[in-house]
């Protein structure tokens, strides 16, 4: 078994362990297939982690971005961070 070759789920049921302790290795997913399309991965749980905390900064990053386009387009000048955080009682 492979990380590069996906196996199907009635493998994977069989050789959980195996697959759960390759993942954990080798840091790749292998992808689980039914009548031969993927379907699933198993992908190791801290790299699964680290992958939705990029997502977040990603999401993140682009909502940071879609915001200064709105306030080029609207002219409106950003609200100073002392501001904010009297407004939300933090000072």
């Amino acid at each position: 078994m492979s990380v590069t070759d996906p196996i199907n789920i009635t493998e994977a049921r069989k050789q959980l362990a195996a697959i759960i302790d390759l993942v954990r290795a080798e840091h790749e997913p292998v992808y689980l297939t039914r009548r031969g399309r993927r379907v699933a991965a198993v992908i190791d749980a801290d790299d699964l982690a680290a992958i939705i905390d990029l997502a977040e900064d990603m999401a993140d990053i682009r909502a940071a971005e879609a915001a200064r386009v709105e306030m080029k387009e609207t002219g409106e000048q950003p609200i100073p961070w002392e501001d904010v955080k009297a407004e939300l009682g933090l000072t």
